[in-house]
């Protein structure tokens, strides 16, 4: 018996992999493409088992190959012929795809070579629920791009496309559609420029100098106005943040004003991509699904909008918001989940072109790192191809300033670094940065684009989970604390973590080369809200304690170097009740409750005024490492559970000469000494701002339990 793996590496050139080559006899080896055998011209051997095939003809991918022993039937992959300059020569195509409409005329275009025929399917409705026989019109291809024109206008009506490949027929939905009726189940025909509210060809984007500039705020379009305290009109919808002067009790500032009112500069959305019926279900949107179940990659998702059955509707609705957001100086980074699909087989890719645009393992089994159940294969060129013109279609025709990839680790350095160069080229102050966790997928490790590789993708920002877990504890032990619940001994950790892990320091080597690479967070949605976390750690501790845990852990991190990350609702003590994975949970765990904030206003506060003093203050936003050495001076000697640092000499062009944090984890008053001079405090144990609470003409200050400091000199 034979185990053998077999890999088609070019058209006319198979890899076989045998576990016993000593009676195996490659005489009675054939190679089967569709219905006809290809003769084997010659082969090679190689010292690890591998027999290299060379073909007398060519493979026609239209048809799948196999490899046929001793009565033995054994499919041979693709996957390695993908990623061959012989395949992209011959296949890729850098051309528009899907429709291009005019009143005239529309134009389909799809990239489909294994299929044997492919129709367009024209319907009316956009729901597939009621009954409709479509119009059915054949597409040519030439060079595995199948095509047709259609001289009438075909506004307001529906599509799909009906493929054979390896013969089995399916209808599938454009890849490329950027409009869909109900659920997402049909393409939509529209004129996209009827879709854009008035003056969005105006729409004044925010400007921004280097990222270290950005202070970053997640929000859910579902959450932030779901709660009846949001006091919203339009409550879950993309429209619920365009209402204006929104207050709780005629007091709290609820949903877009309480962005307004916080000064952060921008807002990362979680997903609002149109994403699985089988999560919400359009028509009936009482379910609650985060959305990291990608269906069309192009379209806002329709439970957000007041109707998803009108394909114009959603689309309008949201450039409404973030033409709104941009009026009132916050720009608006997208939460993109290009690393996996929802279903592995029911998707429009794998009907498409099965098995091009994931990956698989060497048994031909979906590769799983993404925990989703597959991965996409980004490294494959029109995989890559549409990864970058999904982002570029995002950020021109919505006017998106920033991507956040969902588990950027799974994607491929190079396809990072493209999508960069591209938004780059198109948008000078686009934001692109990721979770950059090393996950177990079919991609070599020196090509992931993971922290351990962030030097070589220079322009793309890393969540930074060192400084996250060094605060509060590791998020993967529930018990475990950081250095604001208890745990002894993290200073130099807090340290260098002060330096965006740029700068080495003790036993740490730099992660990034830059600060702008780090993005500094204690929470997000994933895992427990910090409130949560502290509550799970510090059960006996009194809430006020527990208050003072959050200002400190956000007060390391909006004045450390790198870029502020916070999640919503942390600055009131945001609780998810203990629940640690709420992607499915109702709105009464996720929504955001305003009521807290009223509770919790000092904390709220005290967020604020640190926003404040870090956008007026550039010395917590040096670029360049360099900086970072020549301004940044840790004071030694200081108590345990205490750091203390001065950021000197009007560092970046500050317009304070010498500013003075110290962070005292310690549940009792400590004393530091500093250089002799006239310290002005701004921030104390209950309050931070840009006016003067004291002055202290000394060399010796002291610093309250569980609290941060900080004090500047002209």
């Amino acid at each position: 018996m034979y185990n053998i793996y077999a890999s088609v590496s070019g058209f006319k050139k198979i890899i076989i992999n045998i576990n016993n080559t000593i009676t195996f006899n490659i005489n009675n080896l054939k190679i089967k493409n569709g219905q006809n055998f290809i003769p084997i011209l010659n082969y090679s051997t190689t010292s690890s088992n591998d027999f290299i095939l060379f073909l007398k003809n060519e493979i026609n991918i239209k048809n799948l190959c196999y490899i046929i022993y001793e009565g033995v039937q054994i499919k041979a992959s693709y996957k390695d012929l993908f990623l061959t300059s012989e395949f992209n020569d011959t296949l890729y195509y850098g051309g528009k795809l899907g429709v291009t409409y005019t009143k005239y005329s529309s134009t389909f275009k799809l990239w489909s070579p294994p299929a044997s025929s492919v129709f367009l399917l024209l319907y009316k409705n956009g729901d597939p629920s009621i009954n409709e026989t479509p119009l059915k019109i054949p597409m040519t291809e030439k060079d595995g791009v199948w095509k047709v024109t259609i001289y009438k206008n075909l506004a307001n009506y529906f599509y799909t496309y009906k493929l054979t490949v390896y013969n089995n027929t399916q209808e599938a939905i454009d890849p490329y559609a950027t409009a869909v009726g109900i659920n997402g189940l049909r393409g939509a025909i529209i004129d996209l420029n009827e879709t854009n509210p008035r003056k969005f060809n105006k729409d004044s984007i925010p400007t921004l100098d280097n990222y270290c500039d950005a202070i970053v705020y997640e929000i859910n379009i579902r959450d932030i106005s779901m709660n009846e305290s949001s006091c919203t009109v339009q409550k879950g919808k993309f429209l619920a943040l365009t209402e204006e002067n929104t207050m709780y009790n005629k007091k709290t500032s609820t949903c877009f004003y309480h962005l307004k009112d916080l000064g952060i500069t921008h807002v990362q959305i979680m997903p609002c991509f149109d994403f699985s019926y089988l999560s919400i279900d359009e028509k009936n949107s009482k379910n609650y699904n985060w959305g990291y179940n990608p269906q069309n990659y192009n379209v806002p998702e329709g439970s957000f909008s007041l109707n998803p059955y009108d394909p114009k509707c959603r689309i309008l609705e949201m450039k409404k918001m973030i033409q709104h957001l941009h009026k009132n100086d916050i720009a608006v980074n997208m939460d993109v989940v290009y690393n996996h699909i929802f279903h592995t087989t029911e998707n429009n890719f794998e009907k498409i072109f099965p098995e091009y645009y994931f990956r698989f393992d060497k048994n031909g089994n979906f590769s799983n790192g993404s925990g989703c159940g597959n991965d996409i294969a980004s490294e494959h060129k029109m995989v890559q191809k549409f990864i970058i013109d999904s982002v570029l279609f995002w950020a021109k025709e919505y006017h998106i300033d920033g991507f956040r990839f969902d588990l950027m680790g799974i994607h491929d350095i190079n396809t990072m670094n493209l999508i960069y160069k591209n938004l780059k080229n198109f948008n000078k102050n686009i934001m692109v940065y990721g979770e950059g966790w090393n996950l177990n997928t079919e991609l070599p490790e020196n090509i992931k684009c993971t922290q351990n590789n962030s030097k070589k993708a220079p322009n793309v920002g890393f969540f930074n989970d060192t400084i996250r877990d060094s605060i509060k504890g590791n998020i993967f032990v529930t018990n475990d604390k950081g250095f604001v619940n208890g745990k002894k001994n993290l200073e130099d950790k807090i340290k260098f973590c002060v330096t965006g892990c740029s700068i080495p320091l003790k036993n740490y080597k730099n992660t990034y080369i830059y600060p702008y690479q780090s993005i500094n967070y204690t929470s997000c949605h994933d895992n427990y809200t910090l409130w949560d976390k502290i509550e799970l750690t510090n059960t006996h501790d009194t809430i006020e304690d527990k208050k003072n845990m959050v200002k400190l852990a956000n007060g390391i991190i909006l004045t450390s170097q790198g870029v502020p990350f916070l999640h919503s609702g942390v600055d009131f003590c945001r609780t998810k009740h203990g629940i640690e994975n709420s992607f499915n949970c109702d709105d009464n765990i996720n929504s955001l409750n305003y009521n807290r904030k009223t509770q919790f206003l000092d904390v709220y506060n005290y967020h604020k005024g640190l926003i404040k003093i870090r956008k007026q203050h550039s010395a917590f936003r040096m670029y360049s490492t360099e900086d970072i050495k020549k301004h940044l001076y840790f004071i030694e000697n200081t108590p345990q559970n205490t750091v203390a640092f001065i950021l000197k000499n009007n560092a970046n062009m500050d317009t304070w000469k010498n500013i003075l944090v110290i962070y005292n984890a310690n549940r009792y008053s400590v004393s530091i000494t500093v250089p002799n001079e006239t310290w002005i405090q701004v921030v104390n144990k209950y309050y931070a701002d840009t006016k003067p609470l004291k002055l202290l003409n000394t060399d010796k200050i002291e610093v309250e339990s569980l609290c941060m400091n900080l004090f500047y000199s002209c």
